[in-house]
């Protein structure tokens, strides 16, 4: 079962840097903008890089900074449930810096059709969030659900279907959510992995993985004999 986390805090570390990061700099964040106009205020989340309708707030680097920013602990902890849940198996499976391409050409893509379709709203919109990019995450495991089932166990597959059938279903019904940053998030994810399984030599890095393992097993049963 690829989403049932056994590490304990000092694995986690070791083996999922990229992701300790990514959710380090969130706490971080939302702690920062609690002391400074609270997390859940919209011109404090403007202010601090929140993709905006607003004509003044019209900066290119928004639909980067808006990916390490949270509306409020709720917001943060539902993220970062899937970041610890869902995100480690696919950091050991394409490597840190595929994922860490991955991850925020998602949550990137999400921003900017996101902002796309706020400036045609008469109403002023701040959006945050990692969503999108947590969102890439699920559109890469799609991929493997879908194309590569052999490296997927039936639990794994059965896991990502609700979880994120269920995401879309909330992503539609409930106020207040960034839709198209999930969606975009999630065609970018797929397409991204897609990408990436063609040109980046990914198929070599799992048969290394694969041959290691193998070793690792090999060496345990010479070890138990």
């Amino acid at each position: 079962m690829l989403f049932v986390r056994y590490e304990n805090w000092k694995s986690f570390l070791r083996y999922y840097p990229i992701t300790s990061l990514i959710l380090l700099i969130n706490v971080a964040v939302f702690i920062f903008l609690s002391f400074n106009g609270g997390s859940t205020n919209p011109q404090t989340l403007a202010d601090y890089g929140a993709v905006t309708n607003v004509p003044m707030y019209d900066q290119w680097w928004r639909v980067i900074t808006a990916i390490f920013l949270h509306n409020g602990f709720s917001h943060l902890l539902s993220n970062s449930f899937g970041l610890i849940v869902f995100a480690p198996p696919l950091e050991r499976l394409i490597g840190s810096w595929r994922y860490v391409v991955l991850y925020m050409a998602s949550g990137i893509i999400g921003n900017v059709i996101s902002l796309e379709l706020y400036q045609q709203s008469a109403n002023s919109v701040v959006a945050v969030g990692a969503s999108g990019a947590i969102y890439g995450i699920y559109g890469a495991f799609l991929y493997i659900a879908l194309f590569q089932r052999q490296i997927m166990d039936e639990a794994s597959r059965k896991t990502m279907y609700t979880i994120l059938g269920l995401g879309l279903i909330f992503t539609f019904v409930v106020p207040g959510i960034g839709i198209w940053a999930h969606v975009g998030g999630l065609i970018a994810g797929f397409f991204i992995y897609g990408l990436m399984l063609r040109l980046t030599g990914l198929r070599g890095r799992w048969r290394r993985l694969a041959e290691a393992y193998a070793k690792s097993l090999s060496e345990q049963e010479n070890q138990n004999k």
